[in-house]
């Protein structure tokens, strides 16, 4: 918690100049000391085994005094790297210490990200060894030895210290503490709440309290399978008690945690890192995700819908849900807050600056409301979430920051990218095909951000250089690294949601796949038609946006092989035009979507002359359902 409170305060001091030494940090400086800070956390809350004993054992106490005292070593000497060279030439002692804090850089990266993408950076830092003999022509590049390696990734300016650590660092610790205050004092509950009162009467009323909660709870952590086992025991057994199969309920939870990392206004890590490799500010990319993960959710929203109908499933009763006005008096600070957020990046354009003045603003109100106030020891355990949060996290991107190192320092970096392109013939379609497979396949053992890392200086170049927007390109990376977490067969948030539900994980991630098709889908549209990530005029945003909620709502219908609206069930035959005619409606060309439009005008006028089926008797919701499981 010590160091946690040191780190929130140096971040501070940092964003806003308040210079307590008498001097602004030079970069490097203070890069070092965000990493003694928080990579020892790591080192003290992930244990090597991955199990936590209940006891911290004396080498994880070694290996977090060396973290600490090998980054403070370089942060004294911050100044020495940058006047005499130390990042090319540097004396016995600093290339000693360079080699011990690669391979804690490393360890770090085990104990936060997992073995497989330690296995690769390792692989990947001791690349600049071998790439003047590379026997591939565009992988070749600048050989180092050992010494010169070590050197150039803990003090050169583009490995371990490079941009993603730089944003993190400025940017992204920020957010993330907000991220963890919001929701542990009250956010979670108050998000929860406010879906329960304005749905929860509605058709499968559960499912769909379920959808919204868990996108607000997600756009706070940005984690889908930390979702999943925070969100999923209340909203899982809820649905269940609705009428809902546990296969269906755990799939709804999963694929609803798995939209958190690319939802605005904070979304995940990765979101943060486009902020470097894109160039602009975080609010131009915020507002950029607000229409794909508005098609996401309203795609998983309208199958939800169409699945109760057919499967004439109630509401729950009012009695048994909170009130709006009574939420919205209680909680309307949360909502506050996130306007707030918002207003501040728009209007002041102070990113690094907003999350610590509303982190300051939230605390300050909870711990001096009258109902639930947050007591100092609520306060010690937000500070060791957020601890944990922010250092996992840092530890992750230092990590990863090896292999951006290692293909800048040997010049692989510049020509990856204009080989990909030659790879595929110049064929976009063909490149967005390639990159989605890249990053879907990357995404089953990395971390998101890890993905993003790898494929922002590989695989988003190449897109951008065949024309597509640089902001859609990136986001067309983080999408697909996310669509693994509900994916077979790694497919982390349908497992875990699985697990909770009692349901078998294999059917549960393709029902997920199912509720979440769309999700394949969007990044390709919005690769193709720049205006839904907000580029162009404001007319053909909106007319671009209206479309694709009709596409995406007739793809969601095709999918769930119901039609909501007109309240009838689908035929396979029609089930499959109405997909088809949803994805010709979203494509950019006019010509495309006015052809989807005929053919979902025709679909619905032959389904309003299909004579209407018989509804299933109504299942048992609520306090029904529980009389009946005690009688059973």
């Amino acid at each position: 918690m010590t160091l946690t409170v040191i780190g929130v305060l140096l971040t501070a001091s940092q964003v806003f100049f308040w210079s307590p030494i008498g001097r602004t940090l030079l970069t490097n400086e203070y890069l070092y000391l965000v990493l003694a800070i928080f990579l020892p956390i790591v080192f003290i809350t992930q244990p090597v085994s991955g199990k936590s004993t209940g006891r911290l054992p004396w080498y994880d106490i070694v290996l977090a005094g060396l973290a600490m005292a090998l980054n403070l070593y370089f942060a004294i000497n911050a100044q020495n790297v940058i006047n005499f060279g130390w990042d090319y030439a540097a004396p016995n002692v600093a290339i000693v210490i360079a080699y011990a804090h690669w391979l804690l850089t490393l360890e770090a990266l085990r104990r936060a990200a997992g073995l497989i993408v330690t296995i690769l950076a390792g692989a990947f830092s001791l690349f600049p060894l071998i790439t003047a003999e590379v026997p591939v022509s565009f992988l070749q590049g600048m050989d180092f030895d050992l010494n010169g390696t070590a050197i150039m990734h803990v003090m050169g300016s583009e490995s371990i210290l490079g941009l993603p650590l730089q944003t993190a660092a400025g940017i992204l610790i920020g957010f993330l503490l907000f991220g963890v205050v919001l929701q542990r004092t009250g956010g979670a509950e108050f998000f929860n709440d406010f879906a329960q009162s304005i749905f929860g009467t509605q058709r499968g009323g559960a499912a769909k309290v379920s959808v919204v909660s868990t996108t607000a709870f997600g756009m706070m952590s940005g984690s889908a399978v930390s979702n999943v086992l925070t969100t999923g025991p209340m909203t899982i057994p809820a649905m269940k008690r609705s009428g809902f199969s546990p296969k269906y309920a755990a799939s709804v939870e999963a694929t609803a945690s798995s939209g958190g990392s690319v939802t605005p206004p904070i979304m995940g890590a990765a979101a943060f890192l486009m902020v470097a490799f894109v160039g602009v500010p975080y609010v131009e990319i915020a507002i950029a995700a607000i229409i794909p993960a508005v098609l996401y959710y309203v795609g998983i929203f309208v199958q939800v819908d169409a699945y109760s109908a057919k499967s004439n499933l109630k509401g729950l009763p009012r009695a048994d849900l909170p009130k709006l006005w009574s939420v919205i008096k209680l909680g309307w600070p949360y909502i506050a807050a996130l306007v707030g957020l918002m207003a501040i990046l728009i209007v002041y354009q102070r990113e690094a600056q907003a999350p610590f003045i509303l982190v300051a603003v939230i605390l300050a109100y909870a711990m001096l409301r009258r109902r639930n106030r947050v007591t100092p020891t609520d306060l010690f355990g937000i500070l060791y979430i957020a601890g944990k949060t922010i250092a996992e996290i840092i530890g992750i991107i230092a990590g990863v920051g090896l292999i951006i190192g290692s293909l800048s320092m040997t010049g692989v970096s510049l020509s990856l990218s204009s080989e990909l392109v030659n790879l595929v013939g110049g064929n976009l379609l063909l490149m967005l095909i390639a990159g989605a497979v890249v990053s879907f396949v990357l995404g089953l053992g990395m971390t998101v951000s890890a993905v993003y890392v790898l494929l922002a200086i590989v695989l988003a170049p190449a897109l951008v250089a065949l024309g597509i927007e640089p902001i859609a390109a990136h986001l067309f990376v983080i999408y697909w690294a996310t669509v693994s977490y509900i994916t077979p067969p790694v497919a982390l948030a349908s497992f875990a949601a699985a697990g909770i539900a009692g349901s078998k994980p294999i059917p549960t991630s393709l029902t997920s796949m199912r509720l979440g098709m769309v999700k394949y889908i969007i990044p390709f549209a919005f690769a193709l038609n720049p205006a839904l990530v907000g580029q162009g005029d404001l007319g053909t945003i909106l007319l671009s946006f209206g479309l694709s909620l009709i596409g995406v709502f007739m793809m969601a219908c095709g999918f769930e092989g119901y039609a909501v609206g007109i309240e009838k069930r689908l035929p396979v035959l029609m089930r499959i035009i109405a997909v088809v005619a949803g994805f010709m409606i979203m494509l950019p060309e006019t010509t495309t979507s006015i052809g989807g439009l005929a053919v979902a005008v025709v679909l619905g006028v032959l389904l309003a002359f299909r004579p209407r089926e018989e509804k299933k008797a109504p299942i048992e919701t609520s306090a029904e359902a529980t009389t009946t499981l005690q009688k059973t």
